[in-house]
C-alpha cells in the first residue's frame, strides 16, 4: 500500500476520473466507508448516541453528507444530524438527499452564537468531522476555529448505556472496503483502556492537520478514528499526524492501485510482511538458517547484547555468537545458554582496539554481524568502532552489517561516512542518533523524518531505519517503507537492542538488507502490541518484547 502526498493523491483522483470512475463515484464510496466505520467503531462499546456530521464546503464535507445519509438509512433509531458550515445546498444531490430523508439540517449561517451547535454536541456520541479535508494547508481562524471550540467545549466524556443494533440495510459490504492500517484485528482493549464517548471521527484527516508535513493547527478537533481513501496520506505517519488521526483506517474507494505505482513511499502491511518472511523447510538444520554474530555490551550495559542475542535467536537465526569483552562473558553465559562466545580484548570492561583483529579473524563462516548494542561512547569502544569499519575491508563485504547505538554514535563523527560504510550495511538510528549522524536537531530530524531517512539512505548507500512512532526503512535505492506501529509500550530500555537482534537474526537466514530490516521492524512492532494488549502501555519491558517474537511470527503465517 502506498503513502501519498497531496498532491500525489489528487493526480490519482484525476487519473480514475478519466479513466471512467468518476468524482461522484469515488464520493459514494468513500462516505458509504465512513459511515461503515463509525458504526463498527461504536458498536462494542454499546453506544445508542446520536451522530452529529460537520459539514465543510468541499468533497470532505460531501463525503459528509454521504456518510450521514448511509447511517440513516443502517440505523432507523439513532439521531443523525448534519451542521453545515459555508455549504451550499444549491444543486447538490448529496445534500438534497440528506434532506430527503428526514435529516435535520443545521447551517453556521442561522446559528450566528453557535447555541444550535453546542446544544447537538452535548448530546452526540460521535462528531465526524468533514469539514477541511486533506488539501487545506492555512492556518483555521475566524467563524471556523469558533465551531471547533464550541465542538471541544460540547464534547463531554460519558458512557453510553444500551445494545447498538443497526437497522436496515447491513453495512457489512461496505466494511470490508475499510481495513486497518496494521493488522491490529486479533488484539481486543482490555477493560481499563475501554473506550468511551463521546467520540470524533475524521473524513480523510482531522481538519486542520497538514497532509504532507503533519503539523496540526492549534485549532484543530483530533480523532479518535480516521478514515482516509485509497491511499494513506504521508501527513497521517509524521509530526503530530500519528497522534491527532488516532486509529488510522484504509477505505477503498474504486482507485487502480496501480495509479499510485511510481509512489516511493509504502506501507508495511499484514500481506508485505507474510511474503518477506523466510521460508522454514522440514529437513533444515540450524546451518539452514545461518550464523550471526553480536559484538555487543559491557561491564555496565550486559544486557543490551543478552537481549540483542536472545532476538536473533526468537528471529529464527540457526546460530547465535556473542562477541563480548572477556570480563563480560562469564555475567552473561548463565542467561544465554544457547548461545555460543567469541570473547574479546578489553579495557576496564569494554571492547579495546586490539579487539578488530580478533573479530576479523572469527568471523569466517558467519552470515550477519551486528555491532553497537551497549559498547558505550568511551574511548577504547570508539577506537575499536573506528578501526572496525576502516579495515573490515573485504571481511565485512562478506556479511550483512548492522550498526546499532553506540556504533553509531562512534560513526557519527566521522565525515567520510559513506566511505566507511559496506554497501547495503543497515544502520538503525533513533532521531536523536540520526541528528548526530546528520549534524542537525532533533527536532529537524522528527520534521521530516521520511525525507531525511531517504535522503541518507542514498548518500551513505546504507539501508537507514529511523526508530520511533511509524519506524521509517529506508533504501539507497530512493525508496521507503513505514511502519504502521506506533506504541508507547515499545518506549522502554533494550528495545532498540531487541529490534538490532531480529535484524540481524533475519539477514543470517538470507534475507535481503532492505527485506530484513522491513520485516524486523514489523515483527518488533507486531510483538510490541501483543505485549501492549497483554500487559498494558506502562510496565512492558524488553524481554517482554523477545518472548512474544515466535507467536508475532506464528501469527502472521497464519494470516
Amino acid at each position: 500500500m502506498k503513502i501519498v502526498t497531496v498532491a500525489e493523491m489528487v493526480q490519482i483522483e484525476k487519473a480514475s476520473d478519466a479513466a471512467g470512475h468518476s468524482y461522484d463515484a469515488m464520493m459514494e464510496l468513500a462516505g458509504r466507508a465512513v459511515a461503515a466505520a463509525t458504526l463498527r467503531h461504536m458498536q462494542p462499546w454499546n453506544s445508542r448516541g446520536g451522530v452529529l456530521v460537520l459539514v465543510g464546503p468541499g468533497n470532505n464535507g460531501g463525503d459528509g453528507l454521504v456518510a450521514a445519509r448511509y447511517l440513516r438509512q443502517w440505523d432507523q433509531q439513532r439521531a443523525i444530524y448534519v451542521y453545515c458550515w459555508k455549504r451550499t445546498p444549491d444543486d447538490d444531490p448529496n445534500y438534497a438527499a440528506v434532506q430527503q430523508r428526514g435529516i435535520p439540517v443545521v447551517h453556521a449561517e442561522d446559528d450566528p452564537d453557535f447555541a444550535q451547535l453546542a446544544n447537538l454536541s452535548s448530546g452526540v456520541d460521535v462528531v465526524i468531522d468533514a469539514l477541511l479535508g486533506t488539501g487545506v494547508s492555512r492556518p483555521i481562524g475566524g467563524s471556523l476555529a469558533e465551531l471547533l471550540a464550541v465542538i471541544r467545549a460540547g464534547l463531554a466524556g460519558s458512557k453510553p448505556d444500551g445494545p447498538a443494533e443497526v437497522d436496515g440495510d447491513s453495512p457489512e459490504s461496505a466494511a470490508r472496503a475499510v481495513r486497518p492500517a496494521a493488522d491490529y484485528d486479533f488484539l481486543r482493549r482490555t477493560p481499563e483502556i475501554a473506550q468511551t464517548f463521546p467520540q470524533v471521527v475524521a473524513v480523510d484527516c482531522p481538519s486542520g492537520l497538514n497532509c504532507n508535513s503533519g503539523a496540526l493547527d492549534p485549532a484543530a478537533l483530533r480523532a479518535d478514528l480516521t478514515v482516509t481513501f485509497a491511499n494513506p496520506k504521508v501527513g497521517h505517519f509524521v509530526g503530530d499526524g500519528p497522534a491527532a488521526c488516532g486509529r488510522l483506517e484504509v477505505a477503498d474507494i474504486g482507485t487502480d492501485p496501480a495509479l499510485a505505482g511510481a509512489v516511493s513511499v509504502a506501507l508495511a502491511t499484514p500481506e508485505l510482511a507474510k511474503r518477506l518472511l523466510p521460508d522454514r523447510p522440514v529437513n533444515a538444520n540450524k546451518g539452514t538458517f545461518g550464523k550471526a554474530l553480536v559484538v555487543a555490551g559491557s561491564v555496565n550495559y550486559c544486557g543490551a547484547a543478552h537481549l540483542a542475542c536472545a532476538a536473533a535467536y526468537r528471529a529464527g537465526a540457526g546460530l547465535v555468537t556473542a562477541g563480548v569483552a572477556a570480563s563480560v562473558q562469564p555475567l552473561l553465559a548463565a542467561g544465554l545458554v544457547e548461545t555460543t562466545w567469541l570473547p574479546l580484548p578489553e579495557q576496564d570492561g569494554v571492547l579495546s582496539p586490539a579487539a578488530v583483529d580478533v573479530l576479523l579473524d572469527g568471523l569466517h563462516g558467519y552470515a550477519a554481524l551486528l555491532v553497537g548494542p551497549g559498547l558505550t561512547q568511551r574511548a577504547a569502544a570508539v577506537q575499536f568502532v573506528h578501526g572496525l569499519l576502516r579495515s573490515g575491508g573485504e571481511a565485512l563485504q562478506r556479511v550483512s552489517l548492522v550498526l546499532d547505538a553506540d556504533a553509531l554514535n562512534a560513526l557519527a563523527p566521522i565525515s567520510e561516512t559513506h566511505n566507511v560504510l559496506p554497501a547495503g550495511a543497515v544502520l538503525t538510528p533513533h532521531p536523536g542518533e540520526m541528528a548526530r549522524l546528520c549534524g542537525c536537531t532533533t527536532a529537524e530530524v522528527q520534521a521530516d523524518r521520511i525525507g531525511l531517512a531517504r535522503r541518507k539512505a542514498v548518500e551513505w548507500n546504507a539501508v537507514v531505519l529511523l526508530k520511533g512512532a511509524h519506524t521509517v526503512v529506508a533504501s539507497p535505492g530512493d525508496y521507503a517503507t513505514v511502519l504502521p506501529f506506533a506504541n508507547p509500550a515499545l518506549a522502554t530500555a533494550g528495545s532498540g537492542d531487541v529490534l538490532s537482534g531480529v535484524i540481524t537474526g533475519l539477514l543470517s537466514q538470507g534475507l535481503a538488507p532492505f527485506d530484513a530490516a522491513v520485516l524486523g521492524g514489523y515483527l518488533h512492532g507486531l510483538a510490541g502490541e501483543m505485549a501492549r494488549a497483554e500487559l498494558g502501555e506502562a510496565g512492558v519491558v524488553a524481554g517482554d518484547l523477545v518472548a512474544r517474537l515466535p507467536l508475532a511470527i506464528r501469527h502472521l503465517r497464519a494470516a
